[in-house]
């Protein structure tokens, strides 16, 4: 019968489930397993920080479907907690594998280096921020533990942790015919909520759906688009899920935020009379902080584990069989007329103008095209960027966690899993600070995004909220960087003439990484973002 080792088990798994890169830091206690990923097909990419890898394998794993960081145990796997629980958080479907003390080692509870309380602490401290966990300790029990949590991976679309003590990667097992479990799906129960739901839109006059980020998660965000041809049903998506749908369809209404967002969005969902959110992740965020007026009598919601029509629950149907079934029953019906969001104004730069955010955004809007894929950073980086108009799956933020430093990494994985594209990072400069020398990364291998370092002297959102010297960063010659790094072009950009040439030189030279210093008062901020810190103003006084 047919053997195999666990470290190599792991890795044909994870090439079967479409992983090509594995991102992270080597460390002793995982030095076996990464030897025998240079060995394999799959490629390493060795990232500045173990952070700044598992930014990049929750990015990859959005736009590839699943992905993978591997680092050391306790100083390597403890730096990733924080980037797993915002995949988590997000349903961002990333396999953390951190090497760990050997079995034998363990034995003797011996005070070994990098170790916390107990050689279980790291374990203990992942099992609360993925959907399923195992310490592969055990060769014979070795591929029935890989199958369980890859599996939940897939299934709930949420990172998974594995750990592999160092004496056992080169453990050998024989194989045994792997089970795959068939989908559990009540029939009837799926039946009389899409009966229900078919009956509630048909009668109808202004429905509307709010299309969320787990459409993408698990790879049925095409079926939403058949599901609007045939329905002609008005769409909404939100922060989190910006571009599940290209935002030149007829049908698109815009990014509902609550007050946050445009007046015309808010208004017409609010106004539905039938709202169907599917898959949306309805955070403070996504509701304008209280802002958000959604009627639940008239609502119906589904997602990775239930659906709700409008006070029904029906425990058992999930999004992917909800919305395959209203593909397939909903009776096709014409196009509602509605109000598509404005169109970005034309860009013509005015020489010698200060840069403003809004009107770096009308730049952009003009410069990004299919090729484009914005990845936006927190802050205005994000707020401001929800007026870019992308089409299908070219915008990726954390808009739920929110946690900064996630865009000049995620970059990386964005390129690494889609080859075609050239990323678009817009980041403020406090979160440059933190994990932009993964600069040095897009070095190594090639790649060439166009960075845009809003460069406002510190924490612009924060500072309308409560403002102090903690609000302040040391200020860097961002442009400069391409110095110390020995690659890439840095432009120093202070006014629209400045924007204009240094975008169209960054457009023009390909193979290596573009960086924008762009100057903007401390005080400038989006329409968005300056109602958004007002509402959160009043939270902090409180």
């Amino acid at each position: 019968m047919a053997t195999a080792t666990v470290g190599s088990y792991l890795i044909e798994r994870m090439a079967e489930l479409g992983i090509r890169h594995v991102f992270g830091i080597p460390g002793d206690y995982v030095l076996g397993f990464y030897a025998q990923l240079e060995r394999s097909s799959l490629a390493v990419v060795n990232c500045a920080d173990e952070q700044g890898a598992g930014y990049a394998a929750d990015a990859y794993a959005r736009v590839n479907g699943i992905g993978a960081v591997c680092v050391t145990y306790g100083v390597g796997g403890l730096k990733v907690v924080n980037t797993s629980a915002q995949a988590f958080a997000e349903k961002s479907p990333v396999i953390v594998i951190s090497g760990g003390p050997g079995v034998r080692e363990r034995e003797r509870d011996a005070l070994l280096h990098h170790k916390v309380r107990s050689f279980e602490s790291q374990l203990v401290v992942f099992r609360e921020v993925t959907c399923a966990s195992a310490i592969v300790d055990d060769a014979d029990r070795a591929q029935a533990e890989i199958d369980r949590v890859l599996a939940a991976c897939k299934r709930h679309s949420q990172p998974v942790y594995l750990e592999l003590p160092r004496d056992a990667v080169d453990a050998t097992f024989t194989l045994r015919p792997r089970e795959e479990p068939a989908p559990q799906r009540d029939e009837a129960e799926l039946h009389e909520a899409l009966a229900e739901t078919t009956d509630l839109l048909a009668a109808a006059k202004r429905p509307v759906i709010i299309a969320g980020e787990e459409l993408a998660r698990f790879g049925i965000g095409d079926r939403l688009a058949s599901l609007l041809e045939r329905s002609g049903i008005p769409v909404a998506t939100t922060t989190l899920s910006k571009s599940v749908l290209d935002e030149t369809h007829p049908l698109y209404v815009g990014v509902y935020e609550g007050a946050l967002g445009h007046e015309t969005t808010r208004r017409y969902v609010e106004r539905s009379d039938c709202l169907v959110i599917l898959g949306a992740n309805l955070s403070d965020v996504t509701l304008g902080i209280d802002t958000a007026h959604l009627d639940p009598e008239v609502t119906i919601r589904s997602n990775a584990v239930e659906t709700w029509v409008h006070r029904h629950l029906y425990p058992d149907v999930t999004l992917v069989d909800f919305v395959a079934g209203l593909s397939a029953t909903l009776p096709a019906r014409a196009g509602t007329a509605v109000e598509n969001p404005p169109r970005p104004e034309a860009w013509v730069p005015v020489p010698g103008s200060p840069v403003t955010i809004v009107r770096l955004i009308q730049c952009l809007n003009a410069f990004i095209d299919e090729g484009t894929t914005v990845v936006a950073d927190v802050g205005d980086a994000l707020f401001a960027s929800i007026d870019l108009l992308v089409e299908a799956w070219d915008f990726i933020a954390p808009a739920y966690y929110l946690s900064l430093g996630f865009a000049v990494p995620g970059s990386i994985g964005v390129q690494l899993a889609r080859p075609g594209t050239r990323p678009l990072v817009i980041v403020g400069d406090g979160a440059f600070q933190m994990t932009g020398m993964e600069l040095t990364t897009a070095v190594r291998y090639g790649l060439d995004p166009i960075v845009i370092v809003l460069d406002n002297a510190g924490y612009g959102t924060e500072r309308p909220m409560l403002d102090g010297p903690f609000n302040d960063v040391v200020p860097w010659h961002y442009e400069r960087l391409p110095e110390l790094l020995g690659a890439g072009r840095g432009y120093d950009v202070r006014t629209e003439d400045d924007l204009d040439a240094a975008l169209d030189a960054a457009r023009d030279e390909r193979g290596g990484y573009a960086l924008l210093r762009v100057h903007l008062e401390p005080d400038d901020m989006s329409p968005a973002l300056r109602r958004l810190t007002a509402l959160m103003r009043e939270r902090v006084k409180a």
